[in-house]
């Protein structure tokens, strides 16, 4: 491996403030620094690394031309901003991204005032900047609010609701369009980076506004002409006229990563304080200057660690097939013999595995970008004429098409098969994508089936039945990462609806697990063997409908019941407790506790640190289970535990 590369100019650097002070030449040579430090760091942590490297030039020219912290610098999403943390005072920490009490892989507020806004979730910037602007002008403060966002960023209707509130609003507000696909504009060259010089400065602007005066004087139909021609011209030059029709004045497009173009755009956007939102359309490479990401976009785009000098990831021996990956295998054998069904994903095809379902069936396979809510509804439709529609979203992301899920597909007791990726902890990514509330907010909801795999075999009979349930909405959720490494079925064999089983029979004590916590409870129960204990081990397979029998069956024949779920509080295990409280059964002594996730908002780490921490790993089941059967009363924040009677244990 390479010693780390010499950052002369990135050395001298103390302050954003010091970078406003440094020459165009010196500049050029900061963002070859800050690339090769960024290179570096995410080789060892892991990270989100061709959309940092794509926006190096640009992070280092807005931190030139603006203020900040005073002027407002939003990032959509937040996964680009490594560069930005090492100009902003973060560069000493840049090696504990993503790791445990480190660098968040996002913008976050607590961490650096240079973070106005946290992010995780895409398309929420321009919103936010508005929010920024309006408070500016109620303040009648006079400082710059920018907005970059990406252009998959813009597929979302959440940015096009902000721009055309921005729009008619006709604040002072710039957003810079990171277009790194090559999706919306055709290659620049010099000309049409004249060109954004010349309609960025003051000149223009002014001579414009003065136009605008005056064709503001001019019989309507005179004016009406005067203006089409005016759009028409600017968008035949730049592309913008859509831009132009929301209200924003379109600068664009030009390359991302000469900072000789970008420095004086951005300037002459700051200085002219044109009124009204601004958009300027900046052109960048995912990846650019490291070739292995330059090649590979989607590869690099998140990776583990890697070998700086070849690009080699890091990747240990699986040792169990992925349930993502498990998941795109069940639903090709469901629809090699169905032709009703459809795969559909948001922005997410190989993060979900529907990409594969895309190679096998292309046709029937739809990436609607990111666009959750119309993912939903996208699925009610088909539904509605008779298809089976699969959608795969992770689970924090599904928290964004609630109100569909709720309104389109539920109320009207629609076939959709929601199947939700992530659910649980999922690590490095933290707070912004844990699956933490998929389970409490769907489990009020009627009509509904909730299926959670114990482990892959068992993932492969949930999507059977999911093929096979037409006559009401269906859920699928699991977690990031391997599988237990069980036999895998070819083809999965529905399950019937609402039975759970016993995987263990003993006494004393049960443990009712949800999802992938039946291991760790199999493990408890040999542990607790040492201590005379045998519980009794059942997976509820499902959460919905409850297997009302199994837990009849469990609060009878036991002296404690524990309960263990990867989610929330408020989710399965309210759902059991409620059931225990309307049937009578907590009448007469049982004990209970509920094993969910802390009541508050767990960052980056390590996914078995923060499943010890909540609790529900194996050896926190034993140290419920033997503080329950030795009367002490739970309490604390560090596991979700809910005592759920105040009577004495049983003689």
């Amino acid at each position: 491996m390479p010693g780390r590369p010499e950052t002369p100019v990135l050395d001298t650097l103390k302050d954003p403030k010091d970078i406003r002070k440094l020459s165009l030449d010196d500049l050029t040579r900061l963002a070859d620094e800050v690339r090769q430090e960024m290179i570096q760091a995410v080789s060892n942590t892991g990270g989100h690394l061709g959309a940092g490297l794509g926006v190096v030039e640009l992070t280092v020219a807005l931190h030139h031309v603006f203020e900040t912290p005073d002027d407002r610098l939003i990032w959509d999403v937040g996964h680009q901003c490594y560069p930005h943390k090492i100009l902003t005072g973060r560069r000493d920490r840049i090696h504990t991204l993503r790791q445990p009490g480190g660098l968040s892989g996002f913008t976050l507020r607590p961490e650096s005032p240079y973070d106005p806004f946290g992010a995780g979730h895409s398309s929420t910037s321009i919103s936010a900047a508005l929010g920024m602007a309006v408070a500016r002008d109620l303040a009648e403060e006079t400082r710059h609010v920018v907005a970059v966002i990406g252009d998959g960023s813009m597929s979302a209707g959440m940015a096009y609701e902000a721009m055309n509130n921005a729009g008619a609003q006709n604040t002072q507000l710039t957003v810079i369009l990171n277009d790194n696909d090559m999706s919306i504009a055709p290659p620049v060259g010099a000309m049409s980076n004249y060109l954004s010089r010349l309609l960025s400065s003051k000149p223009w602007v002014s001579i414009r506004n003065v136009a605008k005066d005056l064709v503001a004087h001019l019989p309507e139909p005179v004016g009406r002409a005067a203006r089409q021609v005016d759009e028409f011209a600017r968008g035949l030059v730049t592309g913008g006229t859509l831009f132009e029709e929301l209200g924003f004045y379109y600068v664009g497009p030009i390359d991302g990563h000469r900072l000789d173009h970008l420095v004086p755009v951005l300037r002459n956007v700051r200085e002219t304080r044109q009124e009204g939102p601004v958009l300027l359309h900046v052109v960048t490479k995912k990846g650019r200057g490291y070739e292995p990401a330059e090649a590979a976009p989607e590869t690099y785009h998140g990776v583990g660690r890697f070998n700086v000098v070849t690009g080699a990831l890091h990747k240990p021996a699986p040792q169990a097939p992925s349930y993502t990956g498990v998941f795109a295998k069940g639903l090709v054998a469901e629809a090699e013999r169905d032709d009703r069904i459809v795969g559909i994903t948001a922005a997410m095809p190989a993060g979900t595995g529907i990409d594969e379902f895309g190679v096998r069936f292309p046709e029937r396979c739809f990436d609607v970008g990111i666009a959750e809510q119309h993912a939903v509804t996208f699925a009610a439709g088909l539904a509605c004429e008779g298809y089976k529609p699969f959608v795969a979203i992770y689970s924090s992301f599904m928290q964004r098409a609630y109100d569909q899920i709720v309104h389109d597909v539920v109320l009207q007791n629609l076939p959709v098969r929601l199947c939700m990726d992530r659910a649980g902890y999922v690590g490095a990514d933290g707070a912004t994508h844990h699956g933490s509330f998929d389970l409490s907010f769907l489990l009020c909801l009627p009509n509904l089936v909730f299926m959670a795999p114990a482990d892959e075999g068992e993932m492969m009979h949930m999507i059977a039945t999911m093929a096979a349930c037409d006559d009401r909405p269906t859920v699928l959720r699991y977690p990031r990462g391997e599988g237990a490494g069980v036999d895998l079925p070819e083809r999965g064999t529905p399950l019937e609806i609402g039975k759970g089983r016993v995987v263990r029979e003993g006494r004393a004590v049960a443990l009712l697990s949800l999802g992938t916590r039946l291991h760790p409870c199999l493990r408890a129960a040999d542990d607790l063997a040492a201590h005379g204990l045998s519980p009794t081990v059942a997976d509820a397979r499902f959460a919905k409908p409850l297997d009302r029998d199994l837990v009849r069956r469990l609060a009878a024949e036991h002296e404690a019941l524990v309960i263990v779920e990867e989610g929330s509080r408020g989710g399965f295990g309210a759902h059991v407790l409620q059931f225990l409280a309307e049937d009578g059964v907590l009448d007469h002594g049982l004990k209970v506790r509920s094993l969910a996730m802390p009541d508050r908002f767990v960052e980056h780490g390590k996914p078995e640190q923060q499943d010890a921490d909540a609790g529900y790993d194996a050896a926190g089941i034993v140290r419920t289970v033997l503080g329950l059967l030795a009367g002490e009363t739970a309490a604390g924040d560090g596991a979700a535990v809910v005592d759920a009677t105040g009577h004495p244990p049983r003689a």
